[in-house]
C-alpha cells in the first residue's frame, strides 16, 4: 500500500469484503525503522494534540468504538496512516483496507456487502481505511455512500489534498474532518530521540551529535516517516564505518544533501531571507534563486518564502508591473494546496518574475506619507459636495450639494476638490518611469491637472 501516513507500512492484503486485516503486523527486526517505530497507543502518537483530547473524535473511535465517519486530512508524514493502524490494533471490528490506487467501484461495492453481511449476521461491525481517497473517481466515492449512510461501515479516509476540491460533497457533508498539522521541529526531535534509544529502534547501537540531529530535523521538513528513514540511513552509513555515533558528514551523505548552515531562529534565517529580498530588488534572478534553494534544502517553510514574495511584490514592484501581486498571491495558494517537493516550481517562477519585473517603492512611499501626514493631525472636514445625502435633512445641511459626477464628463474626470482642506494639492503617489508605471504616470498628470485647475 501507498501510504500517506506518519510512517510507511508493509502490505498486507486484505480479502475485499470479507475477512479482517491489520496495518501493523509486520515489525519484525528487518521492518524499516519507520514501521518497527509506529506509536502502539493513542498517547505515544507524536503531534495533532488538537485532535487528541479526551472525548475527541479519535479517542471515540478508538477506544470506545463508536461508529464514525473520518476524513484525515493532511500533509505526508503526519500521522494517517498510523491513526488507520491504531484503529486496526485497538478496535473488535473488523479492519478491511481498500487503496484507491488499485481498487474499483467493483471491489468499493463488495467490500460494503462483505461489511453489510457479517453485521446482519454476527453483529460484527466494520472499520473501512480508503487510502488515498481523492485518487478515487467519482463514481468509486458514490459507490461508499450507501455503507456510510447506513452505517454499515464505519469510514476512515486518508488524504493529502484539500477534501473540498478532491471529495464529493455528499460524502464530505456525511464526514467528520480532521485536519493534521505539519509536524513542529520538537515533534520531529521526539521522534528521532525516541528511535535512538528505543528497543524496537536503534536500541542505543549509535548517538547523534547535536549538529547531525538539527540537519536531520531540517530536511524532516514537518515529515515523521522522512526524518526516521533518514535516521535509519545515517545510522547505516555510521556503522558502515566503524563508528558508534552518527556526526553532520553521515548525516549528510546518507540522505544526498549538503547540511546548509541555516537555523530558522537565528542570525542565517534572517541573513539569508534579507539577502533574498534584496536580490530581486536588484532584479539578479541568478542570486535570488540561489538564496531560495537554501532556504528550501534547509527546510523553511514554503509559506514564510510565499509571504515574503507577496509582500515584495507591492512594497518594490508594485504599478511598475501590477501583474506582480497576483502571481505573488497565486503562488502563496499554490505553495499551500501542494507544498513541498513541488512546491518549488511556482515558487521558483514567482522569484524569477519579480526579480526580472521592472521596480518601483512609489506605492509604499505613498500610503507611507499619507500616514505621516494624518498622523500629524492633517484630518480636516470632509468637502460638503463628498458627504453622504441619503439620509433625511442630509441636503439642508448642504450634503452633496454642488457635488460633480464624473461619468458626465467625456474625459471622466471633473474639476472638482476631494480632499480635505489641510492636504488639498498633496502629491502622495509619484510614480516612476519604469514599466506599467510610466504610462500611469502620464494619466496621473493629466488627471491631477483637471482635479486642480480650480
Amino acid at each position: 500500500m501507498s501510504s500517506d501516513g506518519l510512517f510507511d507500512i508493509p502490505d498486507t492484503p486484505v480479502a475485499m469484503g470479507s475477512g479482517s486485516g491489520t496495518l501493523s503486523g509486520n515489525t519484525h527486526s528487518s521492518a524499516p525503522l519507520a514501521v518497527r517505530m509506529r506509536p502502539r497507543t493513542l498517547d505515544e502518537l507524536v503531534g495533532q494534540q488538537h485532535l487528541l483530547a479526551p472525548g475527541s473524535p479519535l479517542r471515540q473511535m478508538i477506544d470506545g468504538n463508536q461508529p464514525l465517519t473520518i476524513l484525515l486530512w493532511g500533509p505526508p508524514g503526519t500521522g494517517k496512516t498510523t491513526i488507520a493502524s491504531l484503529l486496526s490494533a485497538h478496535t473488535d471490528r473488523r479492519f478491511v483496507e481498500v487503496s484507491a490506487v488499485s481498487a474499483g467501484v467493483k471491489e468499493v461495492r463488495e467490500t460494503i456487502a462483505g461489511a453489510r453481511r457479517a453485521l446482519a449476521q454476527s453483529g460484527t461491525e466494520t472499520v473501512l481505511f480508503v487510502d488515498e481517497v481523492h485518487r478515487f473517481s467519482k463514481s468509486q466515492q458514490d459507490a461508499l455512500l450507501p455503507g456510510v449512510e447506513n452505517r454499515w461501515v464505519s469510514l476512515v479516509a486518508a488524504t493529502t489534498e484539500n477534501p473540498h476540491f478532491s471529495v464529493i460533497s455528499p460524502l464530505l457533508s456525511r464526514s467528520l474532518l480532521l485536519t493534521l498539522e505539519s509536524l513542529t521541529d520538537d515533534d520531529i526531535g521526539v521522534l528521532v530521540d525516541r528511535a535512538l534509544t528505543d528497543e524496537r529502534g536503534l536500541a542505543g547501537a549509535v548517538t547523534l551529535t547535536d549538529e547531525a540531529r538539527s540537519h536531520l530535523v531540517r530536511l524532516a521538513g514537518g515529515d515523521g516517516r522522512r526524518v526516521l528513514t533518514y535516521l535509519e540511513a545515517a545510522a547505516g552509513a555510521a556503522t558502515s564505518q566503524g563508528k558508534a555515533e552518527i556526526d553532520v558528514e553521515d548525516a549528510a551523505l546518507a540522505v544526498d544533501k549538503a547540511a546548509v548552515r541555516y537555523d530558522r531562529q537565528g542570525d542565517q534565517h534572517y541573513d539569508v531571507i534579507s539577502a533574498f529580498i534584496k536580490s530581486i530588488r536588484g532584479s539578479d534572478v541568478d542570486a535570488a534563486l540561489h538564496y531560495l534553494a537554501r532556504m528550501i534544502e534547509a527546510g523553511e517553510d514554503p509559506r514564510f518564502i510565499a509571504r515574503r514574495l507577496m509582500i515584495h511584490a507591492s512594497e518594490d514592484i508594485g504599478m511598475a508591473d501590477p501583474t506582480a501581486l497576483p502571481l505573488a498571491t497565486a503562488t502563496a495558494q499554490a505553495v499551500a494546496m501542494i507544498g513541498f517537493p513541488e512546491a518549488r516550481i511556482p515558487l521558483a517562477q514567482a522569484v524569477i518574475h519579480l526579480a526580472a519585473a521592472p521596480k518601483s517603492n512609489a506605492v509604499i512611499t505613498a500610503i507611507d506619507a499619507a500616514l505621516a501626514d494624518v498622523r500629524a493631525g492633517k484630518v480636516g472636514a470632509v468637502p460638503p459636495a463628498l458627504r453622504d445625502a441619503h439620509y433625511a435633512g442630509a441636503k439642508k445641511l448642504g450634503h452633496g450639494h454642488d457635488y460633480r459626477y464624473p461619468h458626465h464628463d467625456p474625459r471622466g474626470v471633473v474639476e472638482q476638490q476631494y480632499a480635505p482642506d489641510d492636504v488639498d494639492g498633496a502629491t502622495y503617489y509619484e510614480p516612476t518611469d519604469h514599466g506599467f508605471e510610466a504610462r500611469l504616470g502620464e494619466r496621473l498628470a493629466m488627471i491631477r491637472k483637471i482635479l486642480r485647475d480650480r
